[in-house]
């Protein structure tokens, strides 16, 4: 890349995306964004991005496309298909994917791309809501390391902890082994509270003796006062960490592993699912456990 900062183009602006796109405007990148729902559009417009009809459209106009959308079909659909990216394909030009989905999506997307002269980068994040808007997201990244370091800047715009993971296809990877942890400490978060308000013990004080010794997570510290309070207001919602949860159990069988774990947590976000909760967030699995245990939820101290 020239020594001006690239031309940048942002499809998706959903809970993740939107903080997202917003940093890379702060830190002075040229952004060209589009998404679905307009109103995303005209609220990154009024901070200085132009906006494009299509995602060929957008590509056209820039040196760098970003994704984040959210799952395999969105990935294939914006880049691969009628009036994507790859319409308008230029030599040397990167695409990188920051949804979570599967190496193997990774690796036949960018096969895809590749025959066109495109560079492609799988990028997950992890850190939700309150990481993209605060622009420190965990980042793994697979792909060719020349344009990972090309592209370093960019990411640095976005999160703090930017990791190189190896070829197309391990940030992907990495990220189903995140996910893999997040479900079992979502549970547990869940669990443990739903115990707790078995012996009225107040939700506030619980949470400052779980969180400041050996039982602490991210998900505990994030999502245990958003249960206390009855806030389900996604930071990542339900069905997506479901749809993770596919991905991570495919796996499984294909290599072989034993995750009793995750397939056990599977099977509750299932039960998500069918009750129509896959919009709230994760934390809304304490809802199920609830109703399992026939027990009314943990005090809702503040």
């Amino acid at each position: 890349m020239k020594n001006e900062k690239p031309r940048i183009g942002f499809i998706g602006l959903g809970i993740m995306g939107k903080p997202m796109a917003t940093n890379l405007i702060r830190a002075g990148y040229p952004l060209t964004v589009y998404n679905r729902s307009k109103a995303s559009v005209k609220e990154l417009v009024s901070k200085g991005a132009k906006s494009a009809d299509t995602s060929r459209e957008l590509a056209e106009q820039v040196d760098v496309v970003i994704d984040m959308v959210t799952d395999a079909p969105d990935v294939e659909q914006v880049l691969l298909q009628k009036d994507g990216v790859s319409d308008a394909a230029r030599s040397g030009q990167i695409v990188i994917d920051m949804s979570t989905n599967s190496p193997e999506t990774a690796i036949s997307v960018s096969a895809q791309l590749e025959k066109k002269g495109l560079n492609f980068l799988d990028a997950p994040v992890t850190g939700g809501d309150k990481g993209a808007r605060e622009g420190t997201l965990t980042i793994m990244v697979g792909g060719r390391k020349e344009t990972f370091e090309k592209c370093l800047p960019i990411f640095q715009a976005m999160g703090k902890e930017i990791v190189y993971m190896g070829p197309v296809g391990c940030g992907q990877a990495a990220k189903l082994c995140n996910q893999a942890a997040v479900a079992i400490n979502a549970l547990g978060t869940c669990e443990s509270l739903l115990l707790g308000s078995a012996y009225n013990l107040p939700s506030k004080e619980l949470l400052r003796v779980l969180t400041s010794g050996a039982a602490s997570s991210w998900s505990l510290v994030n999502l245990g006062p958003r249960i206390a309070s009855g806030d389900y207001e996604p930071g990542f919602k339900a069905s997506n960490l479901h749809k993770d949860l596919r991905y991570i159990m495919s796996v499984a069988e294909k290599k072989r592993l034993s995750l009793p774990g995750n397939a056990l947590v599977q099977q509750l976000f299932n039960a998500v699912m069918a009750q129509d909760l896959g919009e709230r967030g994760t934390q809304v699995l304490i809802k199920v456990l609830v109703q399992l245990s026939k027990k009314e939820l943990p005090s809702q101290s503040a």
